[in-house]
């Protein structure tokens, strides 16, 4: 991790994507189920976020993403939160209501300050 890079959140969620051939959500990575710690990092120098995800299990990396201005970011319900990008739609399963609250509220909190940022890169 970059010095200038630091944690706003921290809950335990099944990182998704929706599979549009079969029409179902499955894990991000074939045979990778079970919980992951997502974090967003917030880069101080750069101002810009991103999502990251380790699984409890065995510490690979299942998500690195970084947020984008515009994203568009569903609390579809207590527990599941989804964003889509040109590519795919991502979707974060959570352990507990108030984890996806934690970190709705991060994810929210970091959307705010790219939509209010002039022009970009």
């Amino acid at each position: 991790l970059a010095t200038d890079e630091h944690s706003i959140c921290q809950a335990r969620a099944s990182v998704m994507v929706y599979d549009d051939t079969s029409k179902k959500w499955v894990p991000i990575k074939p045979g990778q189920q079970g919980f992951s710690r997502i974090n967003i990092y917030h880069n101080t120098a750069s101002n810009t976020f991103r999502v990251v995800g380790v699984k409890l299990q065995d510490q690979q990396v299942v998500i690195n993403y970084s947020i984008v201005k515009g994203l568009k970011y569903n609390q579809a319900t207590p527990t599941f939160h989804q964003w889509r990008d040109a590519r795919q739609v991502y979707g974060l399963n959570f352990a507990s209501k108030e984890e996806a609250t934690t970190f709705s509220n991060a994810m929210l909190f970091a959307l705010n300050i790219m939509n209010s940022q002039e022009g970009g890169k």
